[in-house]
């Protein structure tokens, strides 16, 4: 079986010995001591995931990230900083350069395989998303308006392939859809609150817990609707569940607070990237996501 590689970026040898010792049973590693030799690797033999530290001579690592970010061919390889920058300024600006995941020094290493697992498994899914989506756009482009409902995280993600399929950019707009789509799901619909999915996500029974849920008397006829609106001036998503709502004001932005959890940074990130506007309307059981008329291609 082929093992997934990771590229360790670190000026420093004492940190890349300590990764190594943790990583090497299980993945295939590359080493780069400095941003540039990093920056060629990843040109060459594109890794599967980046450890990548902050201080470094001459370019450092927020630079190194932010020109993965910039380059099609290599913005979807997830970056994990590794770093002893804990300032609330240095995570922002590590995620707002597109980082997954900041790892503080000394690491943790049941943390850090844990986090690398994830990173991992979520690009493969990126990249099948990607494959659905490219064999789906052309025809759904044609899409002026619909109305869907699911219920599983199964159909979140078919739903988040067609309609994504349906816009310019699918590949961003499907990323941001299935955040929407999943929160309606798990934070909506069956009330997993945001300690308790910490918990299961240590636990590795997040999904486990889900599918439970969604058995339950209470909720088994509850769905998500979703309204797709293609106008002159944009493209629209009115995304409505069967919840109780939620405080969602803390989720639009990158709180450095939650930096270090297993998740909560997804609607941020969708708004970030995948759409020009997105509003929580009441109790934040009903948003609306909007690409605008000025992306369209």
């Amino acid at each position: 079986m082929k093992k997934y590689r990771i590229l360790i970026v670190d000026d420093i040898p004492g940190t890349i010995e300590a990764l190594a010792v943790v990583l090497s049973p299980d993945y295939e590693l590359s080493i780069a001591t400095n941003g540039p030799d990093a920056l060629s690797i990843v040109e060459t033999d594109s890794p599967d995931l980046i450890l990548l530290d902050i201080v470094m001579p001459g370019m450092d690592g927020f630079e190194v990230c932010s020109r993965l970010k910039a380059n099609e061919a290599t913005r979807d390889i997830p970056v994990i900083f590794i770093t002893a920058k804990t300032a609330s300024e240095d995570i922002v600006k590590g995620l707002e350069a597109g980082a997954y995941y900041y790892l503080t020094k000394p690491f943790d290493a049941p943390t850090m395989l844990a986090v690398t697992t994830a990173a991992i498994s979520e690009r493969a899914s990126h990249i099948a998303l990607q494959h659905e989506v490219r064999r789906t756009s052309d025809t759904l482009s044609l899409l002026d308006e619909g109305r869907f409902s699911f219920q599983t995280l199964e159909e979140a993600r078919n739903l988040a392939i067609l309609l994504g399929g349906s816009c310019p950019e699918p590949e961003i707009r499907v990323f941001g859809l299935r955040e929407l789509f999943v929160n309606a799901v798990e934070h909506g619909n069956l009330g997993i609150t945001y300690d308790e999915k910490s918990k299961l996500n240590e636990q590795d029974q997040w999904e486990e817990e889900v599918n439970r849920r969604l058995q339950l008397p209470e909720n088994v006829n509850k769905r998500v609707s979703v309204h797709f609106e293609r106008t002159p001036y944009d493209i629209r998503f009115l995304i409505r569940d069967q919840g109780q709502g939620f405080n969602w004001q803390p989720f639009l932005e990158i709180d450095p607070k939650r930096v270090f959890d297993s998740h909560g940074r997804g609607i941020a990130l969708s708004k970030m990237s995948s759409f020009d506007q997105i509003h929580y309307h009441g109790i934040g059981n009903e948003v609306l996501a909007v690409i605008s008329k000025k992306h369209r291609k």
